[in-house]
C-alpha cells in the first residue's frame, strides 16, 4: 500500500464466498521496526481468488486511545471460525503518551518502545460475519505471568480452533533478566514460546507448561503458525538464527502429539527465503515471515508470507513490504 508498510496476512474465505485477508499496516513515516509497535493498525482486503490481487477494504482494529490494552497499535492478526462466528487472534500494544519523537524510536532500546513493547498481549475480537462489526474484549486472553518465563509479553499469537470451540495457543515471549543490568539490551532473554490451553475461546486460557516449548540453547524461533494433523499438531516457525535450517530467516517445521512436546524433523526446512517469481528469477527475500496456509478442508492449498525486497536478512535495507501468496502444489 502507497505510504504504508504491510505485514502479517491471514486470510479466510467469507460467508460471501471471496477470499478475505487481514493484515497489518502502519505509516511509513515511522521506520518499519519499531514502527509496528507504535502505530500499526489491523485491517481487511479481499479478492475473488486466493491469489488476488486483493483489494483494501477497511479498517477493522483502529487505534482507540491509551487506556485500553489495546489502544495505540494492533499486530499479529490470525482469523480463525468456530461454528458461525469468526474469531480475529491479535496482539495489543499501549503506551502512556500521547505524541513521541520519531528520531527516539529508531532505535530497539529507546524508553519509549521498551514501554510500548513491555505491553504487548494477546487478545480476541469476534464477529458473526467477516465484514464486521468486530466486539473486542476488554481484557487480553493472554497476559504475562511474573516469575515464569513469559513476564515480558505475550505476542505473535498462533491458535488452533477446534470444532468444539477448545483453542491450543502457542505464542511468543520473552523473560525480565535479573538487576543489575549492564546494558539495556540485557533487560530481557531472546524470544521463546509458549503454550497455553481453551476449553473454550471465551473461557480462561491456561498454560500448559511452565518452561518454553523449546530451550534457548535449541535455537530461537518466532513467528508459529500451529494446526492440527492426524496424529496431534504440526508447527512451522522461523528459524531466527539459523539453527534448525542452516539458513537465517529461514522456516523450521516441527510436530507433536499434545501440543507441548515438539519434535524437530531431521529435514526441517519448510522453505527457505527465496521465492521463484513468473519469470523464471528466483529471488532471496530479506524475510519470509508470519507463514500462514489457507486450507480447503484438510488441505493446505496456499501458503502466505510476509515479506519485503530487502537485501539482506532483517529490515535494514528494505523499502517496501507486501504479503505474498505462493500457491502450493
Amino acid at each position: 500500500m502507497k505510504d504504508y508498510w504491510v505485514w502479517c496476512g491471514s486470510v479466510m474465505k467469507g460467508e460471501d464466498e471471496r477470499y478475505h485477508m487481514f493484515a497489518s499496516r502502519w505509516p511509513k513515516v515511522f521506520p518499519f521496526h519499531p514502527g509496528w509497535g507504535m502505530a500499526s493498525e489491523i485491517v481487511r482486503a479481499s479478492s475473488d481468488t486466493p491469489e488476488g490481487p486483493y483489494n483494501f477494504e477497511e479498517v477493522v482494529l483502529p487505534a482507540r486511545g491509551a487506556g485500553y490494552w489495546d489502544g495505540r497499535s494492533t499486530h499479529n492478526p490470525v482469523i480463525q471460525k468456530c461454528g458461525d462466528t469468526y474469531i480475529l487472534f491479535y496482539t495489543g500494544i499501549t503506551y502512556p503518551y500521547p505524541d513521541f519523537d520519531l528520531s527516539k524510536v529508531l532505535h530497539h532500546h529507546s524508553l519509549e518502545w521498551l514501554a510500548a513493547r513491555a505491553s504487548k498481549r494477546i487478545g480476541i475480537a469476534t464477529s458473526k460475519s467477516i465484514y464486521g462489526p468486530w466486539e473486542r474484549k476488554e481484557r487480553p486472553i493472554l497476559d504475562v505471568r511474573p516469575g515464569y518465563f513469559d513476564d515480558f509479553f505475550t505476542s505473535n499469537p498462533a491458535p488452533c480452533m477446534h470444532s468444539d470451540g477448545s483453542c491450543l495457543l502457542v505464542y511468543k515471549t520473552r523473560t525480565y533478566q535479573k538487576p543489575p543490568y549492564q546494558m539495556e539490551e540485557n533487560m530481557f532473554s531472546d524470544m521463546k514460546l509458549g503454550v497455553a490451553w481453551a476449553e473454550h475461546y471465551t473461557k480462561p486460557f491456561v498454560r500448559l507448561t511452565n518452561q518454553p516449548l523449546f530451550s534457548e540453547k535449541e535455537g530461537i524461533l518466532e513467528d508459529p503458525l500451529i494446526w492440527q494433523t492426524s496424529s496431534g499438531y504440526a508447527m512451522i516457525a522461523k528459524d531466527w538464527a539459523g539453527t534448525y535450517t542452516k539458513e537465517v530467516g529461514a522456516v523450521a517445521y516441527a510436530n507433536s502429539t499434545d501440543g507441548i512436546h515438539w519434535n524437530i524433523a531431521e529435514d526441517t526446512c519448510a522453505f527457505s527465503r527465496e521465492i521463484c517469481w513468473e519469470d523464471g528469477v528466483t529471488r532471496t527475500m530479506g524475510n519470509m515471515d508470519r507463514p500462514f496456509l489457507l486450507f480447503d478442508k484438510e488441505e493446505a492449498t496456499h501458503l502466505f508470507v510476509a515479506t519485503n525486497d530487502g537485501a539482506e536478512a532483517g529490515f535494514k535495507t528494505m523499502t517496501h513490504s507486501w504479503n505474498a501468496c505462493i500457491p502450493l502444489k
